[in-house]
């Protein structure tokens, strides 16, 4: 494993050029086209210097932004190494965003310019007047042609650890995104820091099928890889049905994994050979605890749960804690935490409130929102990071999330947990994909909700209700048993594989077709 003195993400991979400049350090796989790119270290800088040269002739200066709009393509590395390179900011934005989020986005970034695709330059173009890019870049000819023939440049000797490096936006679920600032010297802290705690080997090869436009993939498939010097595998976009044939074929070793993609994976019919796989570990966020072992079983793989925001922050449990769990609060090796109540108490052990922390370092905990002073001043109030997910701890401190925020399932007092559930259902050889969430209960209750299960099934024409609902009496608790089940062509998710109830909600009424009551 190398170590690394430099200050910026750029200076990252120019040290590593001048180190083993011919590695092949990126793989990305267009699976429905059978396409394969690839990227050493030389490649990425070359890339990265020609794009400078392009944004510098468009106009663009240090600390202006620019947005990225394309799914898992080697661009998005080379875009990134290139803001660093001049001091401008990188936003990526999921590359399916369109219409008034797509607009609202790039107006409150102040995007100068968009670097996108031919499957979603048309949604650019829709709301282009609406917004103040001044040029559209494309990837393809115009990009080989215009881009690839300019001279590299060296890189603006003032960029530094602190200087804004990209604008992450979350996925708005409860209004309109707030939008990140990110800075170079996160990056390279990620990249220094997560190779020792997730174990990764010589001879490990990462795989991700997540969006590089999301935080997740970023640190923990190509932030490592940049720290360890180990290959890394991109698909193009995620895709349980071809993902574990990329697995074998690069012979991966260790792969990401969130709540939502889990459960999809996790539907799929048992097969005897789903052990014959070259994985050793998964690094799962938000593995569902009623199918945690199930899953490593089934996969002969360890599981590595983390827990973290986009803001910063990070939790795990190696697999030295109980199931469940994903992290510990006493591991003070990166974070001092605690759980709170409302008043700001600490809770009990096997009590429910706010996990909060603070940099074991002593640093202060800072976190910027783009145009949103307010928002971030209230995140970190009392020089504690504010999560707004409310845990529990044991009596050893292991931790366990319960429900975000104003978003938990309660039904006749109790908590419902979604993945007992989920997992019941994912079961049923009739279900693709399933996820759970609430509506306002009919009982009127304030605070109370009715269970409802979105199915995505293997054949919709043969989907019977009275058997979901069936095997769900004979295996859940009485409140666990779904009030609704909404059969849905597919389950609305962000770029990082979180499924986007609000849709759901929007769709949902007892009398729509395909909503099936108890």
């Amino acid at each position: 494993m190398t170590g690394t003195a430099a200050e910026t993400f750029a200076q990252l991979i120019q040290q590593r050029a001048r180190e083993q400049g011919d590695f092949q350090i990126l793989t990305f796989v267009d699976e429905a086209n059978g396409t394969v790119e690839t990227r050493t270290f030389d490649q990425l800088l070359e890339n990265a210097g020609r794009l400078v040269s392009y944004l510098k002739a468009r106009g663009l200066k240090s600390g202006d932004r620019f947005g990225v709009l394309l799914a898992n393509h080697p661009e998005i590395v080379e875009a990134l190494t290139a803001a660093s390179l001049m001091g401008a900011v990188m936003v990526p934005i999921d590359p399916r965003t369109r219409g008034q989020k797509l607009a609202f986005v790039l107006g409150d970034s102040q995007c100068r310019g968009v670097l996108c695709a031919d499957y979603n330059s048309g949604n650019v173009e829709q709301v282009r007047q609406d917004t103040p890019i001044e040029w559209l870049l494309c990837l393809g000819e115009q990009y080989d042609a215009e881009v690839m023939t300019l001279d590299a440049s060296a890189g603006d000797p003032a960029v530094n650890s602190m200087s804004p490096l990209q604008v992450l936006y979350t996925s708005g679920t409860t209004g309109d995104p707030k939008g990140i600032q990110k800075y170079n010297a996160e990056l390279l802290t990620v990249a220094g820091a997560l190779p020792t705690v997730m174990g990764i080997q010589p001879d490990d090869v990462l795989y991700s099928g997540l969006s590089l436009t999301h935080g997740n993939a970023q640190a923990f498939t190509l932030g490592a890889a940049l720290g360890a010097v180990v290959p890394a595998v991109f698909s193009r976009k995620f895709t349980k049905s071809r993902m574990w044939d990329t697995i074998a074929e690069y012979n991966c070793t260790v792969f990401t994994l969130l709540g939502g993609m889990t459960t999809a994976i996790y539907s799929d019919s048992e097969k005897p050979d789903d052990a014959d796989n070259p994985v050793r570990l998964v690094v799962s966020a938000g593995m569902p605890s009623a199918i945690w072992a199930d899953f490593a079983r089934r996969f002969d793989v360890t599981l590595f749960e983390v827990y973290g925001t986009a803001e910063g922050g990070l939790f795990w449990n190696d697999g030295s804690g109980p199931v469940g769990s994903f992290g510990n609060i006493n591991n003070t090796l990166l974070h001092v935490s605690r759980i709170v109540d409302e008043s700001g108490d600490d809770c009990a052990p096997g009590q429910m409130g706010e996990l909060i922390w603070q940099h074991s370092s002593g640093q202060t905990v800072s976190v910027s929102y783009l145009n949103k002073p307010e928002a971030s001043v209230a995140k970190t109030e009392g020089g504690w990071f504010r999560t707004g997910d409310i845990v529990h701890a044991d009596s050893e401190g292991w931790l366990f999330f319960d429900y975000r925020a104003g978003g938990g399932i309660r039904r006749n007092g109790d908590f419902i947990n979604p993945g007992f559930v989920e997992k019941v259902i994912a079961e049923h050889p009739a279900v693709n994909d399933v996820y759970v969430y609430g509506i306002p209960s009919t009982n009127g209750v304030p605070g109370e909700k009715d269970v409802v299960a979105a199915i995505v099934a293997s054949d919709a024409v043969q989907f019977s209700a009275a058997d979901i609902f069936a095997v769900c009496r004979e295996k859940l608790e009485a409140n666990f048993v779904p009030s609704y089940l909404q059969l849905v062509d597919i389950i609305p998710k962000t770029a990082s594989e979180k499924p986007q109830e609000r849709f759901l909600l929007e769709r949902f009424s007892v009398d729509a077709q395909g909503v099936y009551c108890a």
